[in-house]
């Protein structure tokens, strides 16, 4: 995949770019969330993205993450398109019994959170995310090669220009290292729909 279409929103302090790999070190204190439940505003974390129109691809990423170790420590893909718009898919530490794999959706300023919890010991996910017009799926493999669905959902926003990519943050007092690899832009992974059909 070219890195070169990608660029930082938001550049993290500590990184490392090569031809197949891109390491971030989170910065402490660094957060994606909007009001919900909370009621704080946190939009700090740092991303690396690229523009597309395109309407139809999936966009798949391994994310290595044996530093995490503190609650919240989390790295994954994201759908940035601004502070009140957008989704990401991660797995977040909690404690060393168990992590958080799941999903945020953010529509015009107010996010959700949609998780399940997995082994502490997991420390490597692949996630491919896909776009079919204004309505996109996340997934989620161990391996690569067989992936399971964790989130579709639709983006107010999401119809036309959009950036999406990788991030990775630590929401509290924390930093760690996160490793993305095997980067890559396909046609639609994500098939259409072949049950009831629209109204």
């Amino acid at each position: 995949m070219e890195l070169s279409n990608f660029k930082w929103t938001r550049k993290p302090k500590d990184y490392t770019i090569s031809d197949s790999k891109i390491e971030i070190v989170t910065k402490p204190y660094t957060d994606l969330w909007q009001r919900t439940y909370y009621h704080f505003r946190n939009d700090n974390a740092p991303m690396f993205q690229m523009e597309t129109e395109e309407q139809f691809f999936s966009f798949i990423v391994k994310t290595d993450f044996q530093g995490s170790h503190h609650r919240f420590d989390q790295c994954g893909i994201v759908m940035y398109l601004d502070s009140e718009n957008w989704l990401k898919g991660s797995i977040e530490y909690e404690n060393e019994q168990f992590q958080h794999l799941g999903s945020v959706v953010t529509n015009n300023g107010y996010s959700d959170w949609a998780t399940t919890e997995i082994n502490a010991d997991i420390k490597s996910m692949w996630y491919r995310f896909s776009r079919r017009e204004d309505d996109y799926c996340i997934e989620c493999s161990l391996d690569g090669q067989r992936y399971q669905q964790i989130r579709i959902c639709h983006m107010d926003h999401g119809k036309d220009k959009i950036r999406f990519g990788i991030y990775a943050c630590s929401p509290e007092n924390s930093s760690f290292k996160a490793v993305f690899t095997n980067m890559e832009l396909t046609d639609c992974l994500w098939k259409a729909h072949d049950g009831q059909q629209p109204d």
